[in-house]
């Protein structure tokens, strides 16, 4: 008994103190660089993004005929870190009511 629960004990005590399953490096690059990458070896084009802050833009690009994406973010400094990339990327059209259409 004494060697089951010593061997669940580490177990679980070594889960409790392991890295994130999640955590990933952040790649950064000059941001010229990744776009140049991004349309000729993805094919991917800007779908959109917007500000952050005064010092951050958030891009978003992606490939229709593909369905990739990349989601980075723009520093002052021209350095563009890319925070996801995936698949199956759709957009969407936003609902718009008109005018004077209830619900």
């Amino acid at each position: 008994m004494f060697k089951r629960l010593f061997s669940a004990a580490l177990v679980f005590g070594a889960a409790a103190i392991a890295p994130p399953a999640m955590a990933q490096a952040v790649t950064c690059l000059p941001r010229d660089a990744l776009v140049s990458s991004l349309e000729t070896s993805h094919g991917e084009q800007l779908t959109g993004g917007g500000l952050q802050n005064a010092a951050r833009v958030i891009e978003i690009w992606s490939s229709d005929k593909t369905g990739s994406f990349t989601v980075f973010i723009t520093r002052t400094d021209g350095m563009a870190c890319i925070v996801a990339t995936g698949q199956n990327w759709h957009s969407s059209v936003p609902h718009v009511t008109p005018e004077g259409v209830t619900g």
